[in-house]
């Protein structure tokens, strides 16, 4: 069986990278790091524009799934938020609220492409 190319799962994932990075850039900005900063952006650029590359690509039906897909990003982005606050608070020092964020976001995206990976390999069980 082929699999399809394009999907609103792989859409709703590269808008979360695209948070992911979007969260990560005050970190370098607090921290001086002008070339991180720089590759942070292209990379911004590329994923963005193959999300929007695949957006075009993707049935009218699939497009109609993205909305609750990018609720459940959200969801996931607050779970991840909130696992960070609770992890830090008990494990670490203060943590600066650019690596909270940044930090939150990536669990969140983490969690929104393994529960992805998760309900689509019980699908097809």
């Amino acid at each position: 069986m082929q699999r399809v190319a394009y999907s609103p799962e792989r859409i709703s994932v590269a808008f979360g990278l695209c948070v992911v990075m979007l969260a990560a850039l005050p970190r370098y900005i607090a921290g001086g790091h002008e070339t991180r900063q720089t590759l942070i952006v292209i990379a911004l650029v590329l994923v963005a524009s193959a999300a929007a590359i695949q957006w075009r690509m993707v049935s009218t039906e699939a497009r109609q799934r993205l909305p609750s897909l990018l609720k459940r990003l959200v969801v996931m982005m607050l779970l991840g938020l909130l696992v960070m606050a609770g992890w830090h608070a008990l494990f670490t020092d203060w943590i600066s609220w650019q690596v909270f964020i940044s930090h939150g976001a990536t669990l969140g995206v983490l969690m929104h492409a393994l529960s992805l990976w998760w309900t689509g390999a019980r699908q097809t069980d």
